[in-house]
């Protein structure tokens, strides 16, 4: 696919939410031809924008924070159009009533936590004291009455948390009944210098997102059986779980990432977008 000389330095959020992403990859060798950095979310983040990857995911907030630096890959994102089950808010009581609250904001996140805060602020109407910390619920909890918590670590709170007596609220769904859009939780972008000296080696890493993720999709239940070998879920949650996510981004996920750009804008978070849009890489 790619000249082995001049292989992109590709991120991979190692969540359980990316795998369709990256599944069929796997299965064609394309990963033979990207040099694959794994890490956390807000690490590869920082790295896209650093430029120490080239291509790569990215939270939705930080693309917001550095849109000049890089153009978005078309169609490609991780999101939800209604639950998301992996982004969530734990708490001891309901939402409403976290005024004044401390609420402990997990320390990998940068959308979840400002989606969490846009939606306690102006659709519960609380005020709530944040701080970040590494995200482990037990100990989030001993310091605060709620916790943000996002990927594998939140899918988890999602099933303790009732023999916990704990309250969930999903992001995804709080967001999407708050604004009738869905929320997107990370885009895959390039940066703008190495897609204008490399344009034929992006677009040939894209389609070969593209390909990995529509395969997957094909195959979702024999991809969920082979993941929970090695993952503390059993096969028919993790099937449900990647069926309600979301990894397209076109004119209805669009809207969405406005929305929550303008939201995010008016609260001095990030920039707004221009009128005309998100820039595209295009080939």
């Amino acid at each position: 696919m790619v000249d082995r000389v001049a292989r992109p330095r590709v991120g991979h959020i190692q969540f359980l939410n990316c795998l369709p992403i990256y599944w069929g990859l796997m299965r064609s060798g394309a990963l033979l031809d990207v040099d694959l950095h794994k890490d956390s979310p807000d690490r590869l983040s920082a790295a896209l924008v650093a430029g120490d990857l080239d291509i790569g995911p990215i939270s939705h907030v930080e693309y917001l924070r550095h849109a000049d630096e890089l153009l978005l890959l078309p169609d490609l994102a991780v999101g939800s159009d209604g639950p998301v089950l992996s982004v969530n808010l734990v708490s001891t009581r309901p939402p409403a009533e976290l005024d004044g609250a401390r609420v402990a904001l997990g320390s990998t996140s940068r959308t979840g936590v400002l989606l969490a805060q846009l939606l306690l602020r102006e659709r519960y109407g609380v005020q709530p004291e944040y701080f970040r910390c590494p995200p482990d619920l037990t100990q989030m909890l001993l310091e605060a009455d709620a916790a943000v918590l996002i990927g594998d670590v939140a899918l988890r709170a999602l099933y303790e948390a009732p023999r916990r007596g704990l309250e969930v609220t999903d992001l995804g769904q709080a967001w999407r009944e708050w604004t009738g859009l869905p929320m997107v939780f990370a885009v895959w972008a390039v940066r703008r210098d190495f897609a204008a000296a490399h344009p034929g080696l992006v677009k040939e890493v894209h389609e070969a997102f593209l390909r990995s993720r529509d395969l997957c999709l094909a195959e979702l239940d024999q991809v969920a059986e082979s993941a929970a070998r090695w993952e503390p879920f059993d096969a028919a949650t993790l099937a449900s779980y990647f069926r309600v996510l979301d990894f397209s981004l076109g004119d209805r996920q669009v809207a969405g990432l406005r929305e929550f750009a303008r939201r995010a804008a008016a609260l001095g978070e990030a920039p707004a977008l221009p009128a005309d849009g998100p820039a595209f890489f295009t080939r």
